[in-house]
């Protein structure tokens, strides 16, 4: 009976151990990485300072910005109350020579301003000025109700004519047309910057993206221009081995 008490004790020594070993680990591995973010985020914060002062002379053109056919900019939707900061984003999108950008937050306060946005950046007078577009949520929701409708008419028209319906099949281009159709396609864009505290698209139409490169650009309220100037040129830098 000794002999078991003390393998017992033994035992739940060991599991305490472990355990402890464990929870010593995972402290440990969490403490690297938050250290190697951080390091991360002060080169981040330095490269962009120096972009934004002009050191960095290799920023100041871009070369191949014709690749960046379209730009979408998601803003989490507290941070896109911040008008004053959307409307500087754009101003910089527009000197930089974007020509193309589509404007998102989920619930759709961006939007709400379309009117004041567009009259603070007065670029409507000129011939090239920068095109803009704003969605939220419930504008893909809504695209994609009607498209589902649109299907199924087209459906009913063929059973009608006598034509084998495939209901179980439905293929990503007759989603695409069916979308164009009802005038919910829209832009695939080739970059989407992230504005928010997560790293997703939070919404953003999922069909607009089959090869979009994203990026997390942090909190609007850290918004720099060196951080948006070296996302712009790190994308037109990247060889691209597909076609549209």
């Amino acid at each position: 009976m000794k002999s078991v008490h003390q393998v017992r004790k033994l035992s739940r020594g060991i599991v305490v151990v472990g355990n402890l070993g464990l929870r010593f680990l995972w402290h440990f591995l969490h403490i690297l990485v938050s250290m190697w973010y951080s390091i991360l985020a002060l080169r981040d914060s330095c490269e962009s300072f120096l972009i934004s002062s002009g050191v960095l002379k290799s920023y100041k053109s871009f070369s191949n910005l014709g690749n960046l056919r379209c730009l979408a900019i998601v803003i989490e939707s507290d941070d896109a109350h911040q008008i004053s900061k959307v409307v500087e984003l754009l101003k910089w999108l527009d000197s930089v020579g974007v020509k193309n950008v589509s404007l998102y937050d989920r619930i759709g306060v961006i939007k709400k301003f379309k009117k004041a946005i567009m009259q603070q950046l007065k670029i409507e007078d000129s011939p090239n000025h920068m095109t803009v577009e704003f969605s939220s949520y419930a504008d893909g929701k809504e695209g994609m109700i009607k498209a589902a409708n649109w299907i199924f008419a087209q459906n009913l028209k063929r059973r009608d004519l006598g034509d084998t319906i495939d209901g179980q099949n439905l293929t990503e281009s007759q989603l695409d047309e069916a979308l164009q159709i009802v005038g919910y396609g829209g832009q695939e864009p080739d970059l989407l910057l992230v504005y928010g505290p997560v790293r997703c698209h939070l919404g953003f139409p999922a069909w607009r993206m089959k090869y979009t490169e994203i990026v997390h650009m942090g909190s609007l309220n850290s918004l720099r221009y060196g951080s948006l100037v070296k996302a712009i040129y790190d994308f037109t830098r990247v060889h691209q081995n597909y076609g549209k």
